[in-house]
């Protein structure tokens, strides 16, 4: 039985590198962040006007307190910031209205006689649903929590009113008896070690999951993980990477579909309050089952699957062990909006993907599950006509909503009380770099563990970090001292190299805790939990020895704190001539300028296409034309030197049209004269105010509000902190800091950008004592010397490179 598990072990390991390929693109079974799709205002305000054009209604703000109603034939359900009408009659219009009698929204019913209300409007408006709903304007909020809600049906007569109801929010949880109920319910009819079912959420949706165990039920109870998104993990032909992973190590996976996607009930929505409520419902009512271990579950998964774990954990679910995010986001408004520029690459893919997957039968296996007479499958279809069309919606949302705090991961951490282990790359090409801006703010997480690294999306299933997983899964999940078999390690690596290529590091990290017996668990985690909480793995790709884009570092180095609290900023300002100095802002005053080139910002760094799992990506990562940007650069470093952690570049801009869009790139440049990208950052100028309450140290926050936009002054400069995400790169000696500034794009491999401004208009950045523009980064502690390196182009995971070609600076007239 060993011998067999062994090789399914390792075939299905091949099986999770080629579901990578697909499943962490725009169009596959897996992926990246989303943004927000809550809108700006405030909660429960009643509307004091009516829209005019398109939205206009006839009817009144108030409804008439006096007016004889009749008893409702429609269905209402109630449900989290939410609410669903059903039984009425294609283009029926429905008002909902508060407990003071205000009309909030008129809404005319789709083909199946459907109306969701989640998103209010400030002025009553009237529109119709159906067929991928377009919202009238962004200008709103949604659905509050309360009582004293009722539904009007405006076309009948008399007209039909609901009973009051109750609209839940988001810590409305179900007493204890509610999962009591559900145990045994989500179990097989027999013997079986893999099922398809259905569980029952707060507000009535049923959601679609698959149960896999390895043994029989009579056998276990097993250790137990869950992977939740909305992609296809509770498809019983295919099972996501993570669960399948897991599965093979001996864990119970239940692969379950958010609401409105696959089977699911429910309409979709990105990352609402209602998904992040079901997972609390999810994960009580799973635990509860007999073949689970200690009655607790723990979470896994990479991106979708990864950021869902945050938000369920930040629920608070009592039966919740542990949660393990990969390649996780910050904020899903500025995924797509990274400082306040519109990011029209992967981000805005992505959500057309899940636009239209999450539409009737989306993705085939739910139309083979109908087929097969799957009737709940079948009816949870017709609500897909209420799924709004994300993308647009987003994109509409040029400032940042105040509700989008309810999504905002960096706003939810702290509320996390369970264990957390967390991975991601700087230079993840679909995700970003910002989710390690938050981890400051796990303030309640018992245990934490941070791994960091250069690399891209998929790098987490990596052997790199994977053998630390395990043990995370081991010491709190299945609460063992973690060992992994010798026939893994050792059939592994052979596997592993059909799908990442002939590259070296495929084996797995050596087991840590074999000084501790098996009946040591307590002892062993100690142990564990004395360990820092982060760690950060430099120059994978280039270490010496290995063949280039190897998923082995170079070195590593553990810190109690992100970024740590010994980091030194250091100051590098800009001096005339392309100099960028650390003797502080030159006497001279003066400036420098670039034109404006929209024509860069749809442009990437992908000669062709890069390969999600290829070793090296083709790179073309094209400069600026002359005139296109201004470059700094430092003179070589005279010592091994690690910077890292957030930092910024304070510049002093000035623009003559009341607003643009500033990249500006940081790169490394070795002696021979390879460059070689550390990361970027952007800034629609117009949102440069900072956020003193949430800023600290080195790090730039923004609220990137409609409140605090500033237009460019005329004829002036202004200062702009743009913020660089956080990062961790060694500048060994003779090597040198370049300082890019230009407008967006040519610098990414996945995300583009819509650029703004008229081609060749000016950006001036001013240098001196008035204008003592600098980059402003941190000194990691703990690192005097680094080991050498010798690396080809391409080598380094993520990080694009190319011949340093020096470009000349247009001084400002």
């Amino acid at each position: 039985m060993k011998q067999g598990r062994t090789r399914a072990a390792t075939v299905a390991v091949a099986l999770v590198v080629a579901m990578l390929a697909a499943g962490c693109s725009s169009s596959g079974s897996d992926g990246a962040s989303t943004p927000s799709s809550t809108t700006g205002g405030r909660a429960g305000v009643a509307p004091r006007a009516k829209a005019t054009g398109q939205y206009a209604t006839d009817l009144g703000l108030k409804v008439d307190p006096g007016e004889k109603t009749a008893k409702a034939t429609f269905e209402v359900q109630p449900g989290t910031e939410e609410v669903t009408v059903l039984g009425g009659k294609p283009k029926q219009r429905f008002s909902l209205i508060d407990a003071g009698g205000n009309r909030l929204v008129v809404l005319k019913a789709d083909r199946f006689g459907q109306v969701h209300f989640s998103y209010l409007p400030t002025k009553l408006a009237e529109f119709q649903t159906g067929a991928r709903t377009k919202l009238p304007t962004s200008d709103g909020f949604p659905v509050a929590a309360g009582d004293g809600y009722t539904v009007r049906s405006e076309d009948t007569s008399p007209v039909q009113a609901s009973k009051a109801f109750h609209v839940l929010g988001r810590d409305d949880n179900p007493k204890p008896s509610f999962f009591d109920a559900e145990k045994g319910k989500l179990g097989p009819t027999g013997d079986e070690t893999s099922w398809f079912g259905y569980e029952t959420m707060r507000d009535g949706v049923q959601l679609s999951i698959n149960v896999r165990l390895p043994g029989p039920p009579d056998k276990g109870p097993y250790p137990t993980v869950v992977e939740y998104s909305g992609y296809g993990p509770a498809n019983p032909n295919a099972q996501e990477p993570g669960s399948m992973i897991a599965g093979l190590l001996g864990y119970a996976t239940i692969g379950v579909n958010m609401r409105g996607t696959g089977c699911s009930g429910g309409v979709f929505d990105v990352f609402n309050t209602a998904q992040q409520v079901d997972g609390y419902d999810m994960i009580e009512g799973l635990a509860r089952q007999p073949w689970v271990k200690d009655h607790k579950v723990g979470m896994v998964g990479l991106s979708y699957s990864g950021i869902t774990q945050l938000y369920v954990a930040a629920t608070q679910p009592p039966h919740l062990a542990a949660v393990t995010s990969l390649s996780v986001i910050k904020d899903p408004w500025l995924e797509q909006w990274p400082g306040g520029v519109y990011n029209g690459g992967f981000t805005k893919s992505w959500l057309e993907e899940r636009d239209r997957e999450s539409s009737a039968t989306g993705t085939s296996w739910v139309g083979e599950r109908i087929a097969a007479g799957d009737d709940t499958c079948k009816a949870n279809q017709e609500l897909r006509e209420q799924n709004i069309d994300f993308e647009s919606f987003g994109r509409s949302l040029v400032r940042r909503p105040l509700q989008d705090d309810d999504r905002d991961l960096s706003k939810l951490v702290d509320r996390i009380k369970v264990p957390v282990y967390l991975t991601g790359a700087w230079q993840d090409e679909q995700t970003g770099p910002q989710f390690a801006d938050m981890l400051g703010r796990f303030t309640n997480a018992p245990v934490k563990r941070f791994t960091m690294f250069n690399g891209r999306h998929p790098d987490g299933y990596t052997p790199l970090v994977l053998t630390r997983w395990y043990e995370f899964l081991e010491f709190f999940v299945d609460k063992k001292v973690p060992r992994l078999s010798d026939g893994i390690r050792s059939a592994a690596p052979a596997v592993l190299r059909d799908s990442f290529g002939d590259v070296d590091g495929l084996d797995f990290e050596p087991d840590r805790f074999t000084k501790f017996r098996d009946d040591q668990y307590a002892e062993a985690l100690a142990a564990y939990e004395k360990e820092p909480d982060v760690r950060v793995l430099f120059d994978v790709g280039g270490a010496p020895g290995t063949k280039p884009g190897s998923p082995v570092a170079t070195f590593d180095k553990s810190y109690s704190s992100w970024p740590p609290s010994e980091t030194k900023a250091q100051d590098f300002y800009l001096t005339p001539a392309g100099v960028l100095g650390t003797a502080g802002a030159p006497v001279a005053t003066g400036g420098e300028q670039f034109a404006n080139d929209p024509s860069a910002a749809p442009v990437d760094f992908c000669k062709t296409e890069c390969g999600l799992l290829d070793p090296t990506w083709d790179f073309d990562w094209t400069n600026y034309g002359k005139g296109n940007g201004l470059e700094y650069v430092t003179k070589p470093f005279t010592k091994d030197t690690v910077l890292g952690g957030p930092g910024y570049a304070d510049l002093f801009v000035q623009v003559p049209d009341g607003d643009a869009d500033v990249q500006v790139t940081l790169s490394l440049i070795r002696p021979d004269g390879t460059e070689w990208k550390v990361t970027t950052g952007e800034l629609r100028l117009s949102d440069r105010k900072v956020d003193a309450s949430r800023s600290k140290g080195l790090l730039i926050e923004r609220t990137y509000s409609k409140a605090d936009a500033r237009a460019m002054p005329k004829g002036s400069y202004a200062e702009a902190k743009v913020a660089f995400p956080s990062f961790a790169q060694a500048f060994r000696k003779g090597d040198r800091l370049r300082v890019a500034i230009s407008s967006p794009g040519r610098d990414f491999a996945a995300w583009t950008f819509t650029g703004i401004g008229k081609a060749g208009t000016p950006r001036i950045i001013g240098f001196g004592q008035d204008h003592p523009s600098k980059i402003v980064l941190g000194v990691l502690p703990g690192i005097s010397k680094v080991p050498a390196i010798d690396t080809a182009c391409p080598s380094l995971r993520g990080q694009a490179c190319r011949p340093y070609t020096p470009t000349p600076n247009t001084p400002s007239p």
